[in-house]
């Protein structure tokens, strides 16, 4: 159980070696080498014929306080809160600038959907500005503007070319200047450059592109970008063959930009200024009715200031009657006077302030008085029947008389005034009743007039303010850095491409090498046995670089080396086995074809070189090979198992020329029975016989993964060889030794692996043709040791 574990655990762990790994790959340094040339080669190739590609930048600040598009035809009315909530920034102006209709207008603008190009050896050089020609397509279809056309222009003499189509069949010769028909209406015009000499000639093919494919080339190449979050400046870049035509084509792309935006201004302008003079001319008209309707209210109502008017009514109608009062007052008083009077004696004084002073009868009671007066002072001195008494009575009375008839007077002038102002009173009062009814239809049509004429005012405004933008319209962009085109290309760069070829130079091989390993099972190096197994590793055989199938004594290929240090490590591997007897060695191995026969011959023939006594045994009775080196003869061992008379061994032994001690047993013909044959008492007796007469004896046997009879004859071997083949046997099967040899089905088992690579290994071959480490792998080294 133990024995299992251990096998278990050993043949699943498998350390990984970074030296080993990386020599595996450093085997193949001219690999590396070699593709690493051609891909820079390539590069170098490319990079020659590559068209460079350069680009253009140029900065502009985007003005920020415009509006989002229909706040913008309004924005002359902005004082009135319209479409305040719409704004724009300057991800919409950047979307603006990379429009399809703003690159198509700076594409037309210079020109470019005519491309001219001379023809090189490989490749073809645009021509921009420095161009002996210039073709302009007077007439053109639909048809001919939905595809690309191609001609080509070859210059004749100084006046005249040669037309001719993109399969190069003529078209015709034609003077410079001239109208030249090529389609059914189409036709062109080609004009010589006055700076050209007239004795060079040229070979240039015009192309003429179709807008649309034009602006999504442009539009790809073209990258507008703002420098950051709070800022309006953008920078505007574009990617082209020619430096040149990449800044024109900014520049004149933030020409168009402002263009169409100033454009946009004076149209919005334009469209205010007309739509406000149209406004204009309604209101005037509205305003005109609305003052005739005022005009007409006034003369139909006799007024010229209604409030004023009214004001003026209603103080007037207070003072009516006012006076009505005191004239109502002034009656009753005159009539208290009259009745008084006529009461009075002749004694009696009237009063003489009751009355207004500035009437009439006033005075005569003020004289009346006077006359009273007078009498009653002469009463006191005189009589009633003195003259001047009398006299003074009859002054008296006439003069009473006189004062009741104007006291009469002035009451009926104050009755006559009163119901004057009565009348009066009445005519106010009707007036003033009116007042609040015409104030209302008055205020109706004033309001009317007022805001006719403040929308009449306010238009006026908008008018001179719309004319004034109208006449001053500033740029939307203002350019910070006009475009100006990289010296040295973006495109292909240099030095990124020598670097990708070169690291695919290094990755291709490695790849392929990373691949053949990982899809390669097969056991190839000693390390893949170790790797699997945990049986002893007594040594590798080498690839033969010669065609000798056997060693000789003057044999110093790599094969010979390796053979050589198999047998002195067979000598570790047999120290238990006792003096004076022969030491059997079996070698076997999983299938046939993995070199059994081959190493089981030759190191029979190293040893037998080093003075030692050795025997050759062919048991591999079913499938022979031993007769593929030697010439020996068609009886065996097979016939000296199966007969039943007592035939010599030492008559199948055959005795190898060139060798001292070196002798050879085939397996003779193939019996109907190999496992019964194997399994006879006879093969104890044989080796028990054998072991006396020789130093080693060389057991070729069966593969074990086919056939039972190496098992059978295991036990009287003092050790085995497992021959395992490189790139032969997978390593899977490296599982079948190792449970043989922890089981220990097979005595001493030791594993050798055959027709390794020499060259390989750790760096070092073997014999003459030792491979010294090349300088990549000594430098690697000491990478490692540090």
């Amino acid at each position: 159980m133990q024995n299992q574990e251990h096998y278990t655990s050993y043949s699943t762990h498998q350390d990984f070696n970074l030296r080993e790994d990386v020599e595996s790959y450093l085997y193949h340094w001219k690999w590396f080498l070699l593709v690493g040339i051609l891909s820079l080669t390539v590069a170098y190739l490319y990079l020659r014929y590559a068209v460079p590609q350069y680009k253009a930048a140029t900065t502009i600040m985007v003005k920020d306080d415009k509006k989002g598009g229909l706040a913008s035809e309004l924005a002359t009315f902005s004082d009135l809160g319209m479409m305040s909530g719409m704004t724009n920034n300057v991800d919409n102006e950047i979307e603006v600038i990379k429009s399809r209709t703003l690159i198509a207008s700076s594409i037309k603008a210079l020109r470019l959907g005519v491309v001219y190009k001379t023809n090189g050896r490989v490749k073809q050089a645009e021509l921009y500005k420095n161009k002996p020609i210039t073709v302009t397509f007077l007439k053109t279809t639909p048809v001919f503007l939905e595809k690309t056309r191609k001609f080509t222009i070859e210059s004749k003499d100084a006046t005249t070319f040669i037309l001719s189509d993109k399969e190069r069949s003529l078209i015709g010769e034609f003077k410079y200047n001239s109208i030249v028909s090529f389609e059914e209406g189409c036709a062109l015009q080609v004009v010589k450059d006055t700076k050209w000499k007239s004795n060079a000639s040229f070979d240039i093919d015009v192309e003429h592109i179709p807008l649309s494919d034009l602006v999504e080339s442009y539009k790809t190449r073209l990258t507008v970008s703002p420098f950051g979050k709070n800022t309006s400046v953008v920078e505007l870049s574009f990617v082209d063959p020619i430096a040149e035509k990449a800044e024109d084509f900014l520049d004149m792309l933030v020409t168009n930009y402002n263009n169409d935006a100033i454009a946009d201004k004076k149209f919005i302008s334009e469209n205010t200024a007309q739509f406000i003079e149209s406004r204009l001319n309604l209101i005037s008209e509205e305003l005109k009715d609305v003052e005739t309707d005022v005009e007409r209210f006034k003369k139909s109502n006799r007024v010229t200031d209604l409030v004023s008017e009214s004001g003026l009514f209603i103080e007037n109608a207070s003072e009516f009657e006012k006076r009505e009062i005191e004239t109502e007052t002034q009656l009753k008083v005159v009539a208290s006077m009259l009745g008084y009077v006529n009461a009075a004696s002749n004694a009696d004084l009237i009063p003489a302030n009751v009355l207004p002073t500035q009437e009439g009868a006033a005075t005569l009671i003020g004289e009346y008085n006077q006359l009273i007066l007078e009498r009653n002072r002469l009463l006191k001195t005189a009589g009633e029947q003195n003259a001047l008494v009398l006299n003074l009575e009859n002054k008296i009375e006439s003069l009473r008389a006189n004062i009741v008839s104007a006291l009469q007077s002035m009451r009926t002038a104050l009755e006559i005034k009163r119901k004057d102002l009565a009348y009066q009173n009445n005519v106010l009062g009707g007036k003033i009743a009116q007042i609040p009814t015409q104030e209302k239809l008055f205020r109706d049509i004033s309001r009317k007039q007022t805001i006719k004429e403040s929308l009449y005012l306010y238009l006026l405004q908008k008018r001179e303010e719309t004319a004034i933008s109208l006449a001053v319209t500033a740029p939307n962009a203002k350019i910070i850095d006009i475009a100006i085109a990289s010296k040295i290309p973006v495109s292909p760069k240099s030095s990124i491409v020598y670097l990708g070829a070169l690291l695919v130079g290094l990755l291709i091989p490695f790849g392929c090498i990373y691949v053949s390993k990982l899809l390669d099972t097969k056991v190839k190096s000693r390390a893949d046995v170790e790797a699997a197994t945990s049986m002893p590793y007594i040594g590798d055989v080498p690839k033969s670089d010669a065609d000798e199938k056997v060693i000789q004594t003057n044999s110093r290929t790599s094969v010979a080396e390796g053979l050589r240090i198999i047998r002195t490590n067979l000598e570790f591997l047999l120290n238990n086995v006792q003096d004076g007897v022969a030491k059997i060695i079996f070698l076997t191995s999983t299938f046939p074809g993995e070199g059994k026969t081959f190493v089981s011959v030759n190191i029979a023939a190293t040893i037998a070189l080093s003075g030692k006594r050795v025997l050759l045994v062919g048991m591999d009775i079913r499938n022979p090979k031993l007769d593929e080196y030697f010439t020996l003869p068609n009886s065996g061992i097979t016939s000296y198992f199966s007969s039943k008379e007592g035939l010599e061994l030492e008559s199948f032994i055959t005795t190898i020329e060139g060798y001292d001690h070196f002798h050879v047993l085939p397996a003779g013909i193939i019996p109907p029975n190999p496992a019964e044959l194997l399994m006879s008492k006879k093969v104890g007796s044989f080796f028990e016989k054998l072991r006396k007469q020789y130093d080693y004896i060389i057991v070729d046997t069966a593969p074990v993964s086919l056939v039972t009879d190496t098992l059978l004859i295991s036990k009287y071997a003092d050790a085995f060889l497992y021959v395992v083949r490189s790139k032969v046997l997978d390593k899977r099967m490296l599982s079948l030794p190792e449970k043989l040899y922890q089981e220990k089905k097979l005595p001493n088992m030791a594993i050798l692996l055959n027709d390794t690579d020499h060259k390989k290994g750790y760096g070092y071959g073997y014999g003459v043709k030792t491979v010294q480490k090349n300088i990549f792998e000594r430098f690697l080294s000491f990478l490692l040791r540090k």
